[in-house]
């Protein structure tokens, strides 16, 4: 096996693009709380909280794969730990590695935060964020009896991954000292409903391989569980415009989320037509157009 290739699999355990994201979104959440590019020991902050989000990312991917592997062997021979092009014990070393990672690029920002007047004080809602993420983390992975088994419970773990990738703005807000900022809290409202919607569409892709899980499409039928979304996706319309509409956002840069919007309504017929991969891919599609009008708004 090749270096390339090993290196490539490693990339798709880590589901490297995805991860990358996360980094992206706590950049967004600086961004956004200070009106502006974070400079000096805010910057530091704000690469370091980055770093953490994208090895915790990376971490967590790695290790539903790990937990996965025999189900894998099934219904997904090519990935790269039951392909054999990853040994499961490699990839648990750097599983554990990561999430160290993640662990000390906290407490380097947190050192860094005692560098400025009240600055630890302020940066301490960082902690309960990354704390949280975990708490997340092991009750969705996690099948033992201490456990919320979030995975296996639908909807609830629907939520709490959603509920993880908006915290990651709330993070780069908090590497700022301002996570409740209007904008900071929009945007959060904005990516958890999103990406609950998307969650919940993924779902009925993926009910053939589900067994063992208790998702809403399977409680609730499919049909029913599309036109959830559907609600969803309309509270994300409103959450979207909202900001706008209490001038936390200047009204006149409304056209740039406009594209975002538009996809949405393209959304409804795909779900109409059972077309639920094309679906939620519109759904990411239209995410990252909002999120770049949203950015543009507040670097104009």
């Amino acid at each position: 096996m090749g270096a390339q290739s090993t290196l490539s699999s490693w990339f798709t355990l880590f589901r490297f693009g995805n991860s990358l994201t996360g980094l992206i979104g706590v950049l967004f959440g600086a961004l956004l709380a200070l009106d502006g590019f974070p400079k000096d020991e805010f910057a530091s902050i704000t690469i370091l909280h980055g770093l953490s989000v994208w090895a915790f990312m990376c971490s967590w991917n790695a290790l539903n794969d790990i937990l996965d592997v025999d189900i894998d062997k099934e219904n997904k021979p090519s990935r790269p730990i039951p392909s054999g092009v990853i040994s499961l014990s490699h990839a648990k070393i750097v599983t554990i590695s990561l999430m160290l990672v993640s662990f000390l690029s906290l407490i380097i920002a947190g050192y860094i935060s005692t560098t400025i007047e009240n600055g630890f004080q302020n940066w301490m809602p960082s902690i309960f964020i990354w704390f949280l993420a975990i708490f997340l983390l092991v009750n969705y992975e996690s099948s033992s009896n201490f456990s919320l088994k979030l995975k296996d419970r639908g909807l609830p773990g629907n939520i709490a991954i959603s509920l993880s990738v908006g915290m990651v703005i709330l993070f780069g807000g908090a590497g700022v000292f301002d996570f409740t900022n209007p904008r900071v809290i929009s945007l959060f409202l904005i990516g958890f409903s999103y990406n609950l919607a998307r969650e919940i569409i993924k779902d009925i892709e993926d009910m053939e391989g589900d067994k063992g899980r208790n998702t809403l499409a399977m409680r609730i039928g499919v049909e029913k569980t599309r036109i959830v979304a559907w609600v969803i996706l309309l509270f994300t319309m409103a959450s979207i415009l909202a900001p706008f509409a209490l001038e936390i956002f200047p009204k006149i840069h409304l056209i740039l989320i406009i594209p975002g919007l538009m996809l949405i309504f393209l959304v409804k017929r795909k779900l109409a037509y059972s077309e639920d991969r094309n679906a939620q891919l519109l759904i990411k599609r239209s995410l990252q157009l909002s999120l770049l009008g949203l950015i543009t708004s507040t670097l104009i």
